[in-house]
Protein backbone atom coordinates (compact mmCIF):
# COMPACT_ATOMS: atom_id res chain seq x y z
CA UNK A 1 0.00 0.00 0.00
CA UNK A 2 1.24 3.65 -0.94
CA UNK A 3 2.47 5.15 2.84
CA UNK A 4 1.63 8.34 1.62
CA UNK A 5 -2.68 8.09 0.89
CA UNK A 6 -5.46 6.20 2.77
CA UNK A 7 -6.60 3.52 0.14
CA UNK A 8 -9.89 4.61 -1.53
CA UNK A 9 -11.57 1.55 -0.42
CA UNK A 10 -10.67 2.35 3.63
CA UNK A 11 -11.75 6.01 2.94
CA UNK A 12 -14.96 5.02 1.47
CA UNK A 13 -15.92 2.72 4.04
CA UNK A 14 -14.74 5.43 6.43
CA UNK A 15 -17.19 7.96 4.99
CA UNK A 16 -20.00 5.06 4.75
CA UNK A 17 -19.32 4.34 8.46
CA UNK A 18 -19.20 8.25 9.70
CA UNK A 19 -22.15 9.47 7.39
CA UNK A 20 -24.29 6.51 6.02
CA UNK A 21 -23.09 7.93 2.48
CA UNK A 22 -22.72 5.52 -0.64
CA UNK A 23 -19.12 4.74 -0.71
CA UNK A 24 -18.63 5.86 -4.27
CA UNK A 25 -19.95 9.05 -3.45
CA UNK A 26 -16.56 10.22 -0.84
CA UNK A 27 -13.70 7.95 -1.69
CA UNK A 28 -11.87 9.83 -3.36
CA UNK A 29 -11.98 13.02 -1.47
CA UNK A 30 -10.67 11.24 0.95
CA UNK A 31 -8.13 9.31 -0.37
CA UNK A 32 -6.82 12.34 -1.50
CA UNK A 33 -5.62 12.90 1.53
CA UNK A 34 -2.33 11.81 3.17
CA UNK A 35 -1.59 9.63 5.65
CA UNK A 36 -0.36 12.41 7.49
CA UNK A 37 -3.18 14.79 7.17
CA UNK A 38 -5.58 12.48 8.11
CA UNK A 39 -3.71 11.14 11.25
CA UNK A 40 -3.10 14.70 12.07
CA UNK A 41 -7.18 15.61 11.89
CA UNK A 42 -7.80 12.82 14.11
CA UNK A 43 -5.45 13.57 16.49
CA UNK A 44 -6.84 17.18 16.75
CA UNK A 45 -10.02 15.71 16.92
CA UNK A 46 -9.27 13.37 19.75
CA UNK A 47 -7.51 15.78 22.02
CA UNK A 48 -10.41 18.87 21.81
CA UNK A 49 -12.85 15.82 22.55
CA UNK A 50 -10.90 14.38 25.57
CA UNK A 51 -9.72 17.69 27.07
CA UNK A 52 -13.61 19.38 26.67
CA UNK A 53 -14.71 16.64 28.36
CA UNK A 54 -12.36 17.13 31.17
CA UNK A 55 -13.50 20.32 31.28
CA UNK A 56 -16.43 19.55 31.30
CA UNK A 57 -16.83 16.49 33.70
CA UNK A 58 -13.92 18.04 35.95
CA UNK A 59 -16.13 20.51 38.15
CA UNK A 60 -19.06 20.75 40.22
CA UNK A 61 -21.70 18.72 39.20
CA UNK A 62 -20.25 17.61 36.16
CA UNK A 63 -21.37 14.27 37.30
CA UNK A 64 -24.00 14.96 39.73
CA UNK A 65 -25.75 17.58 37.79
CA UNK A 66 -25.36 14.95 34.25
CA UNK A 67 -27.88 12.47 34.13
CA UNK A 68 -26.00 10.61 31.37
CA UNK A 69 -22.81 9.83 33.74
CA UNK A 70 -24.45 10.56 37.09
CA UNK A 71 -23.14 7.63 39.15
CA UNK A 72 -26.12 5.90 40.96
CA UNK A 73 -25.71 3.85 44.53
CA UNK A 74 -24.28 -0.16 43.44
CA UNK A 75 -26.93 -2.04 42.93
CA UNK A 76 -26.90 -4.05 46.16
CA UNK A 77 -27.56 -0.32 48.10
CA UNK A 78 -30.07 0.09 45.71
CA UNK A 79 -31.58 -2.80 46.31
CA UNK A 80 -31.84 -2.22 50.25
CA UNK A 81 -32.79 2.06 49.63
CA UNK A 82 -36.11 1.53 50.17
CA UNK A 83 -35.94 0.20 53.37
CA UNK A 84 -32.80 1.74 54.40
CA UNK A 85 -35.02 5.18 53.86
CA UNK A 86 -37.92 3.75 55.97
CA UNK A 87 -35.17 3.25 58.98
CA UNK A 88 -34.40 6.92 58.26
CA UNK A 89 -30.92 6.48 56.89
CA UNK A 90 -32.28 8.49 53.29
CA UNK A 91 -29.96 11.22 54.45
CA UNK A 92 -27.36 9.26 54.40
CA UNK A 93 -28.01 7.61 50.91
CA UNK A 94 -28.47 10.76 49.64
CA UNK A 95 -24.78 12.35 51.24
CA UNK A 96 -23.16 9.04 49.94
CA UNK A 97 -24.34 9.31 46.26
CA UNK A 98 -23.16 13.41 46.58
CA UNK A 99 -19.50 12.28 47.87
CA UNK A 100 -19.39 9.34 45.22
CA UNK A 101 -20.35 11.66 42.27
CA UNK A 102 -18.19 14.46 43.79
CA UNK A 103 -15.25 12.26 44.03
CA UNK A 104 -15.76 11.43 40.19
CA UNK A 105 -15.79 15.31 39.74
CA UNK A 106 -12.60 15.87 41.61
CA UNK A 107 -10.44 12.34 39.91
CA UNK A 108 -11.35 13.42 36.11
CA UNK A 109 -9.06 16.38 35.78
CA UNK A 110 -6.35 13.73 36.37
CA UNK A 111 -6.82 12.19 33.40
CA UNK A 112 -5.86 14.94 30.96
CA UNK A 113 -2.44 13.93 30.44
CA UNK A 114 -2.40 10.81 29.92
CA UNK A 115 -5.41 11.38 27.32
CA UNK A 116 -3.43 14.10 25.37
CA UNK A 117 0.08 11.50 25.44
CA UNK A 118 -2.53 8.89 24.28
CA UNK A 119 -3.46 11.27 21.45
CA UNK A 120 -0.13 12.17 20.46
CA UNK A 121 1.14 8.81 20.38
CA UNK A 122 -1.50 7.56 17.71
CA UNK A 123 0.13 6.15 14.90
CA UNK A 124 -1.26 5.47 11.20
CA UNK A 125 -2.74 2.55 12.21
CA UNK A 126 -4.66 3.40 15.31
CA UNK A 127 -5.99 6.30 12.87
CA UNK A 128 -7.78 3.83 10.36
CA UNK A 129 -8.83 1.40 13.16
CA UNK A 130 -10.41 4.81 14.20
CA UNK A 131 -11.82 6.05 11.02
CA UNK A 132 -13.20 2.38 9.96
CA UNK A 133 -14.02 1.09 13.20
CA UNK A 134 -17.35 0.94 14.61
CA UNK A 135 -19.44 3.92 16.29
CA UNK A 136 -17.78 3.01 19.11
CA UNK A 137 -13.91 3.27 18.43
CA UNK A 138 -13.06 6.33 19.82
CA UNK A 139 -14.14 4.95 23.26
CA UNK A 140 -12.21 1.87 22.18
CA UNK A 141 -9.14 3.43 21.79
CA UNK A 142 -8.90 5.45 24.80
CA UNK A 143 -9.83 2.26 26.77
CA UNK A 144 -7.45 0.81 25.57
CA UNK A 145 -4.77 2.99 25.93
CA UNK A 146 -5.61 4.63 29.82
CA UNK A 147 -8.28 2.80 31.08
CA UNK A 148 -5.82 0.97 33.51
CA UNK A 149 -3.35 4.12 34.43
CA UNK A 150 -6.24 6.21 34.63
CA UNK A 151 -7.66 3.70 37.33
CA UNK A 152 -4.88 3.77 39.15
CA UNK A 153 -4.68 7.99 39.07
CA UNK A 154 -8.76 7.88 40.46
CA UNK A 155 -9.23 5.59 42.88
CA UNK A 156 -6.75 6.84 45.37
CA UNK A 157 -8.89 10.43 44.56
CA UNK A 158 -11.88 8.55 44.98
CA UNK A 159 -11.18 6.97 48.16
CA UNK A 160 -10.04 10.14 49.79
CA UNK A 161 -13.06 12.01 48.92
CA UNK A 162 -15.80 8.82 49.87
CA UNK A 163 -13.87 7.54 53.17
CA UNK A 164 -15.20 10.51 54.87
CA UNK A 165 -18.73 9.09 54.45
CA UNK A 166 -19.56 7.04 57.42
CA UNK A 167 -22.21 4.91 55.36
CA UNK A 168 -19.34 3.93 52.64
CA UNK A 169 -17.20 2.60 55.14
CA UNK A 170 -20.23 0.36 56.42
CA UNK A 171 -21.15 -0.54 53.23
CA UNK A 172 -17.38 -1.73 52.02
CA UNK A 173 -17.25 -3.44 55.60
CA UNK A 174 -20.44 -5.54 54.49
CA UNK A 175 -18.90 -5.62 51.04
CA UNK A 176 -15.71 -7.16 51.96
CA UNK A 177 -17.33 -9.91 54.58
CA UNK A 178 -19.46 -11.20 51.60
CA UNK A 179 -16.24 -11.32 48.99
CA UNK A 180 -14.82 -13.38 52.06
CA UNK A 181 -17.31 -16.10 51.35
CA UNK A 182 -17.42 -15.63 47.63
CA UNK A 183 -21.02 -13.72 47.50
CA UNK A 184 -19.95 -10.56 46.13
CA UNK A 185 -16.79 -9.63 43.91
CA UNK A 186 -14.62 -7.21 45.76
CA UNK A 187 -14.90 -4.87 43.11
CA UNK A 188 -18.32 -3.97 44.65
CA UNK A 189 -16.31 -1.95 47.15
CA UNK A 190 -17.54 1.95 46.70
CA UNK A 191 -14.01 3.24 45.35
CA UNK A 192 -13.34 0.67 42.31
CA UNK A 193 -17.05 0.99 41.53
CA UNK A 194 -16.92 4.94 41.56
CA UNK A 195 -13.33 4.24 39.67
CA UNK A 196 -15.30 1.92 37.08
CA UNK A 197 -17.97 4.50 36.21
CA UNK A 198 -16.26 7.39 36.57
CA UNK A 199 -14.28 6.15 33.41
CA UNK A 200 -17.29 4.82 31.67
CA UNK A 201 -18.61 8.77 31.95
CA UNK A 202 -15.95 10.12 30.67
CA UNK A 203 -15.20 8.10 27.61
CA UNK A 204 -19.14 8.10 26.68
CA UNK A 205 -18.48 12.07 26.59
CA UNK A 206 -15.27 12.35 24.95
CA UNK A 207 -16.83 10.01 22.59
CA UNK A 208 -19.88 12.24 22.56
CA UNK A 209 -17.58 15.25 21.53
CA UNK A 210 -16.13 13.47 18.92
CA UNK A 211 -19.48 12.76 17.02
CA UNK A 212 -19.57 16.56 17.30
CA UNK A 213 -17.01 17.52 16.01
CA UNK A 214 -17.79 14.96 12.55
CA UNK A 215 -20.49 16.13 12.08
CA UNK A 216 -19.63 19.73 12.32
CA UNK A 217 -15.94 20.23 11.68
CA UNK A 218 -16.52 23.58 9.84
CA UNK A 219 -17.92 24.96 13.58
CA UNK A 220 -14.87 23.58 15.38
CA UNK A 221 -12.59 26.83 13.66
CA UNK A 222 -9.70 24.09 13.04
CA UNK A 223 -8.30 24.28 9.66
CA UNK A 224 -7.04 20.73 9.94
CA UNK A 225 -10.28 19.18 11.58
CA UNK A 226 -12.11 20.84 8.25
CA UNK A 227 -9.50 19.92 5.83
CA UNK A 228 -9.85 16.24 7.42
CA UNK A 229 -13.31 15.62 8.41
CA UNK A 230 -14.74 18.24 5.93
CA UNK A 231 -14.15 15.69 3.12
CA UNK A 232 -15.52 12.64 4.65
Amino acid sequence: MDRRKFTVQAGGLAGALLLGTPMSVKAVSLASLSEGEATAGLRAALERGALAAVSLLGRTDGFLGNPKVRIELPQKLQEAANLLRTLGQGRRLDELETAMNRAAEAAVPQARSLLVGAVRQMNVQDAKQILTGSETSVTEFFSAKTREPLAARFQPIVARTTEKVGLARRYNQLIERASAFGLVDADARIEPYVTARALDGLFLVIGEEEVRIRRDPIGTGSAILRRVFGSL
